[in-house]
């Protein structure tokens, strides 16, 4: 097989490190917060999963494209981040599943990345200077000058303050039924869940569960929830900054006012938080990969979670104390970091709520969280039960 000529390229950091390797994917320029994910596998799944949106993502580890692309595996409609950095690009995929190579799927949808660069170093200046602006040059734009290189990765804006759940969220609403995904008979509940950056994945453990699952955009109102007559409402994961989400708070206020059971996840957490009054705050490097350790309080078990954020909710662990918005009563951090202590989850203890911060969906893996989509079916029966009851 004849091989393309390398193309040079460039991977410049906000204060001005500079990493010189070979065009991956589109050539071209690529801005964004660069970030790095520790996942072992799963690369598909972690370039459609929407929350990466205006980010450059790192792989920590070394061979990336080994089982190239399918149809079948993809998170979303598209791939959301910003760019791609890899060690070790597969020359070729090799696996039955493989439908089209990496390369040619970045290519496609114009994703710029750059191979042959040393991910483990670029990891640990990360981990030590924290997440920041950078980009990846290509082509003609590796020829011009450094300085220039670096003032553009320098202007453009920070991660905080980024509203970008709009922007990746789906426009019109749409359906996913149980049937379609294994489950005999009639739909048990019926869920609203607002798009932040929904991966494909959590329709999907719903619908199993014989949930049917109303999928609506960001943008969707109370009204929009309670014409649905839902028995649950679930707030997806999603990309940005939570303290520009002002109106998905104020919604998710409504829907904890109407007594309605809720479910978060990532984004949602955060969302969760702001909405009893907690404030949320950026971390240094932030938790990416499926392999982040999390104590669960209410089975007392350590679970490995996939996870993908930048932000956190700022509420104190190790006691019940009433919301800082105290109309919702009593709430617990139910979840956290056993790698630095962050909380990865909250629970009310007088309204049918709880929210993590990781990705219980586990796309792709593990699975040790994928029970707390039976908790929230179970938060939903109760809630139908007593609302028939009455």
């Amino acid at each position: 097989m004849t091989r393309e000529p390398s193309r040079p390229a460039l991977f410049v950091l906000a204060d001005g490190t500079v990493h010189r390797g070979q065009a991956y994917g589109q050539t071209g320029t690529a801005l964004g917060e660069a970030v790095f994910t520790t996942g072992m596998t799963g690369y598909q799944e972690t370039l459609t999963d929407p929350s990466y949106a205006r980010q450059i993502i790192v792989q920590t580890a070394p061979h990336i494209g080994n089982t190239g692309v399918n149809t079948d595996d993809a998170e979303s409609r598209a791939i959301f981040a910003a760019g791609y950095v890899v060690r070790d690009a597969a020359r070729r995929p090799s696996n039955w599943r493989s439908e089209r190579s990496l390369d040619e799927e970045l290519a496609a949808q114009g994703v710029v990345g750059i191979q042959g660069v040393d991910t483990r170093a670029i990891t640990r200046h990360l981990r030590s200077a924290g997440a920041m602006n950078a980009g990846i040059f290509s082509g003609e734009a590796a020829d011009r000058p450094l300085s220039e290189l670096v003032n553009e990765v320098r202007e453009q804006p920070s991660m905080a303050g980024a509203r970008l759940a709009e922007s990746v969220s789906t426009e019109e609403p749409y359906v996913v039924e149980p049937a379609d995904h294994g489950w005999s008979g009639e739909p048990l509940h019926a869920v609203a869940v607002i798009d932040l950056g929904l991966k494909a994945a959590t329709p999907r453990h719903l619908a199993r569960r014989g949930v049917r699952v109303h999928v609506l955009p960001a943008t969707a109102t109370f009204e929009d929830i309670t014409a649905l007559d839902p028995d649950g409402v679930f707030l997806s994961n999603g990309p940005g900054d939570p303290a520009t989400a002002q109106e998905q708070v104020a919604l998710l206020r409504q829907v904890l006012d109407a007594g309605l059971p809720f479910f978060g996840i990532c984004f949602g957490n955060q969302v969760f938080g702001r909405a009893l009054g907690f404030s949320t705050y950026k971390l240094p490097f932030g938790h990416r990969g499926p392999n982040q350790p999390v104590m669960d309080k209410t089975t007392g078990r350590v679970e490995i979670t996939s996870q993908n954020h930048g932000f956190a909710v700022d509420a104190p662990s190790g006691e019940v104390l009433t919301a800082p918005e105290a109309a919702y009563g009593r709430v617990e951090v139910s979840h956290w970091s056993l790698n630095d202590q962050v909380v990865e989850g909250l629970r009310l203890l007088d309204r049918p709520a709880f929210s993590v911060q990781f990705h219980p969906e586990s796309a792709a893996g593990p699975h040790d969280s994928a029970p707390l989509f039976d908790r929230f079916v179970t938060m939903m029966t109760e809630y139908s039960t007593n609302r028939e009851g009455a």
